[in-house]
């Protein structure tokens, strides 16, 4: 494993100690309509994400509390190299099935929560407790403006410097350029 990624690991680990007070999660998520391909509309990126184009987050249920994940994306440029990281998802237990355990390697599981699912499972929002970082995703390459901007309130609302989220550059199935 590369320098950089157990750095990265060690830094989400301990970062996921924070006492701060925790993000609201959504009610109730249906883990299998949550499962699938997600399109990054924006973010606050992790280092590895900095310069990520065409990012696609996919989950794939291994077991009632096990998702198998992968996340790629395309390096500085829409031609550029495909990066593949392949994290496994591990529910915790609580009813809601919001918070989840990230894990890049054992034993360190990073904190996961989902704070918005649209009713129609189109649209999410992955934050975490300290802050941090903060994924908004869909299932589509690109969102209208006005869920857009509804959903940077509520990560603002949930305690987020929103001046540091940056939209995700995505073709769409045309070739087009998608941004927020």
């Amino acid at each position: 494993m590369s320098r950089l990624l157990t750095l990265f690991i060690s830094a989400m680990a301990l970062s996921a100690c924070s006492t701060s007070t925790p993000l609201r999660t959504v009610p109730q998520v249906d883990l299998d309509r949550f499962m699938g391909d997600w399109y990054v509309i924006a973010n606050i990126p992790t280092f590895i994400e900095r310069d990520a184009y065409n990012a696609i987050e996919s989950y794939e249920r291994v077991d009632d509390r096990k998702i198998a994940t992968t996340f790629r994306f395309n390096k500085g440029s829409f031609n550029g190299p495909v990066k593949t990281y392949r994290p496994t998802g591990f529910v915790k237990e609580d009813p809601s099935n919001a918070i989840w355990g990230m894990q890049f390697i054992w034993p360190v599981k990073a904190d996961y929560r989902v704070i918005y699912i649209n009713e129609d499972y189109t649209q999410t929002v992955i934050g975490r407790n300290k802050r941090d970082y903060v994924w908004i995703m869909a299932r589509t390459p690109a969102i209208p403006d006005a869920d857009y901007d509804m959903i940077i309130d509520l990560i603002g609302n949930q305690g987020y410097d929103t001046a540091k989220i940056r939209p995700v550059p995505q073709l769409d199935d045309q070739g087009g350029k998608q941004e927020p």
